[in-house]
């Protein structure tokens, strides 16, 4: 089983390094203001999966919020790198980033992506707010540096998505999978296991209706479901506590999605922890480095059968 990680597809294009900086446009989600509901899908956090993005106000300036989050990630850095050797993606993660007025957004993303320190643009978005005028806007800034938009899928099920109130059904993921390909894009899809309700069939049913769509994905996301104080889904686990998979159950679910995958496709995540002040269950995903060695472990043992 080979298995293309982010690092290595940066290191293979880029000759290095790439740094990832969380970054906010100011935008809210349709899923939030009332016009889908509000709340946000039921896992959401009151940040909108956005906690690790740099504080940002309407009057900031991009490149201070640029700079803010450079200083979170600098002592990753090897020391004296000097700063024409320093690449960045810059990575709009929270809420919902093709959902607001075109022209700032315009402006904001054509700023960020002109900077020399910047190599690729990742816009976090719904693919129910890609209208037409967004995707445009996207395939404009692609023809400067490359943009990655990230689509949270989440799942193939469209009864677990009603569950979780995602908000439109997976016809509306292909289609908007479908456009941003035919306009050159390249597409990051977020899937979560663990999701409640859902069987390991629904999960890997996922994974399948994923890499049946053409173009294989660009890259994939894979995360254990967490939970996470402010969210709806807090309230409900509270409430009425449902089984979430252990550290092992979780590794070995991911090794199964990672042989369905093709061999092009980018694994940009394979575990995630949520802030800790916030996350209320599964305890383990804090617990980084021992799930990464166990996941390390099962992929060599799946690659000598």
């Amino acid at each position: 089983m080979e298995i293309l990680t982010l690092s290595d597809y940066l290191k293979n294009r880029y000759g290095q390094k790439v740094y990832k900086l969380a970054l906010s446009s100011g935008c809210t989600c349709p899923n939030r203001d009332g016009s889908l509901g509000v709340g946000g899908c039921t896992f959401c956090s009151a940040g909108g999966s956005g906690e690790f993005a740099a504080p940002v106000s309407e009057a900031q300036h991009p490149d201070a919020q640029i700079e803010a989050a450079k200083a979170h990630v600098i002592q990753k850095m090897p020391a004296g790198l000097p700063p024409e050797k320093q690449k960045f993606i810059a990575y709009f993660q929270s809420y919902t980033n093709t959902y607001g007025d075109r022209d700032r957004l315009w402006t904001l993303y054509r700023h960020v992506i002109s900077r020399p320190d910047i190599v690729i643009l990742s816009i976090g978005t719904r693919p129910d707010c890609l209208e037409d005028d967004m995707l445009e806007m996207l395939a404009d800034l692609n023809t400067v540096k490359p943009v990655w938009v990230e689509l949270g899928l989440q799942t193939a099920n469209d009864t677990t998505a009603a569950r979780i109130h995602r908000g439109y059904p997976t016809a509306v993921f292909d289609e908007s999978y479908r456009r941003l390909k035919s306009a050159g894009l390249t597409v990051i899809t977020h899937i979560i296991l663990g999701l409640p309700g859902e069987t390991k069939e629904d999960m890997l049913g996922t994974v399948r209706h994923l890499t049946a769509l053409d173009p294989a994905p660009d890259g994939v996301k894979l995360q254990m479901l967490n939970i996470l104080a402010g969210s709806q889904l807090a309230d409900e686990y509270k409430a009425h506590p449902f089984p979430q998979m252990t550290m092992e159950e979780y590794c070995s679910l991911v090794v199964e999605c990672l042989e369905l995958l093709p061999e092009t496709t980018a694994i940009h995540r394979m575990t995630g922890d949520g802030p800790r002040r916030l996350l209320i269950s599964p305890s383990w995903v804090t617990d980084k480095k021992r799930v990464i060695n166990l996941l390390r472990k099962k992929i060599e043992e799946a690659e000598r059968t």
